[in-house]
């Protein structure tokens, strides 16, 4: 009986993260970055390549942020740029195994800054053949390596009169995507009204709440829009953290009297060395999180369990699929 047991817990599903090195149990992360950069090029998909930067050049200029990092306590980072905008895997693992830091890296596509960095067939594809892309990344690896993405990486601009056709098409792309291979959705997205969209789009799609990250949420001002959207089930990315601090020390208050900072995720969206620029322009580290945000989260309140959950349990819990 008791091998019959063994066998079949074996056997069980069990909840990992994938990084650049494989898959790792949710539960051992540790403190996850949810959302920073190592490198972003901003010339356009059509014009950019891995031969416009030099590998080793830019693990020099990132590894000794992501070495401070490490020293405040950052296990894992959930690095952002997207195909056409600056992914480069194999960088991304040199540096993983340069510095000891795990990285998740993404599929999709970014629709955001006026379709830019969207490659020709994102124009003229259906949502069906752009998630088949996304898939075959997840089954088979990115550009020629084994190395597979851990999450959807998609990027939408929030005019007024509503989503463009296109970034709608990104959307159902991202859940057919979900759908088949249950990595969870990361939306450039900024005001609510673009978030409570997509957020339609996915039900209409059969995809939970739960699986959306609402990248840039600090972008909507008013609050009362991140209560309403974690109550629904989808994470709050409050990214962007630098030097202004009263907005995000509000909107975790905020969050936290809702009984929602299981629904928080937060990041400096820091980084990036930038091709083209000398020595790669000027780069934001990694730290302010841990040297100014939490300690004035403290000063209000906040215990080291609460700052756990923000910083530990749910990057994991947003991040984690079964394999």
């Amino acid at each position: 009986m008791l091998l019959i047991l063994t066998l079949a817990t074996a056997l069980l599903p069990t909840e990992q993260i994938i990084t650049i090195n494989g898959p790792v149990q949710a539960n051992s992360i540790g403190i996850t970055l949810a959302h920073e950069h190592v490198l972003v090029d901003f010339i356009g998909a059509d014009k950019t390549n891995e031969s416009r930067w030099d590998k080793t050049t830019v693990i020099n200029k990132v590894a000794p942020y992501f070495t401070a990092a490490k020293k405040a306590g950052v296990k894992a980072i959930v690095e952002c740029t997207p195909a056409f905008l600056g992914r480069d895997v194999r960088l991304l693992k040199m540096l993983s195994d340069k510095t000891g830091i795990a990285i998740i890296t993404n599929t999709g596509y970014y629709g955001a800054r006026s379709n830019k960095h969207l490659p020709a067939w994102a124009f003229t594809e259906t949502a069906e053949q752009l998630a088949a892309r996304w898939v075959k990344e997840f089954e088979q690896g990115i550009d020629g390596t084994d190395i597979k993405p851990g999450f959807i990486k998609i990027s939408v601009d929030g005019p007024t009169n509503g989503l463009t056709d296109i970034h709608k098409k990104l959307v159902r792309a991202a859940a057919i995507t979900h759908l088949k291979t249950g990595l969870t959705i990361y939306s450039h997205t900024g005001p609510g009204r673009a978030a409570f969209e997509q957020l339609e789009i996915l039900k209409e799609a059969k995809v939970d709440p739960s699986a959306f990250v609402w990248v840039h949420a600090q972008a909507e001002k008013d609050k009362t829009m991140h209560i309403r959207a974690a109550k629904m089930g989808a994470w709050i990315s409050l990214d962007n953290v630098s030097d202004d601090m009263s907005y995000y020390v509000d909107a975790l208050i905020n969050l936290k009297e809702a009984g929602l900072l299981n629904h928080v995720l937060l990041s400096h969206d820091a980084g990036y060395y930038r091709p083209g620029e000398p020595d790669g322009g000027d780069f934001r580290g990694y730290t302010t999180i841990f040297t100014t945000l939490i300690p004035l989260l403290k000063e209000k309140g906040f215990s080291e369990r609460e700052i756990e959950q923000i910083i530990v349990k749910n990057p994991a819990e947003a991040l984690k699929i079964s394999l």
